[in-house]
């Protein structure tokens, strides 16, 4: 089946795929294509990194005729993955405890106009109180 993947901030299209609700089966070369992980014996790696498939779940990761199971690698590295119902489209994002940090809880300075085209910016208001609205129609 044809599958869109997006794996952190890289996005594939595979042809060959095998996805269920839990499994998104992918070759080792595109896994090592979309993601950078790479089959080795001593289990999936990336660069100096490796990640041991644990034992008596091999079955869980690799398959006889050469597929891996992606969904199976986020589960155990503690990524997030989703997909659309059909399972055409899947992402997996970053574990949250590696994302970036908020440094601050200062809002970064921007200008807006009002609506008689002048010009405010947040930093003229810093110290005070303000509310903010904002409104997409999309």
């Amino acid at each position: 089946m044809k599958v869109t993947v997006i794996y952190h901030d890289n996005s594939l299209v595979i042809n060959n795929a095998d996805a269920s609700a839990n499994d998104l089966w992918i070759t080792p070369e595109d896994l090592e294509k979309l993601s950078g992980w790479t089959l080795k014996p001593e289990g999936v790696c990336k660069g100096s990194t490796c990640v041991p498939i644990p034992p008596g779940r091999e079955s869980e990761f690799v398959r006889d005729s050469g597929g891996f199971n992606l969904a199976a690698l986020a589960q155990l590295l503690g990524e997030t993955a989703v997909h659309s119902d059909d399972l055409s489209a899947w992402v997996f994002l970053e574990p949250l405890s590696s994302l970036r940090r908020i440094q601050s809880l200062e809002a970064p300075d921007f200008a807006l106009p009002d609506l008689d085209g002048r010009l405010h910016r947040l930093s003229d208001y810093r110290g005070n109180k303000l509310f903010l609205v904002a409104w997409a129609s999309w």
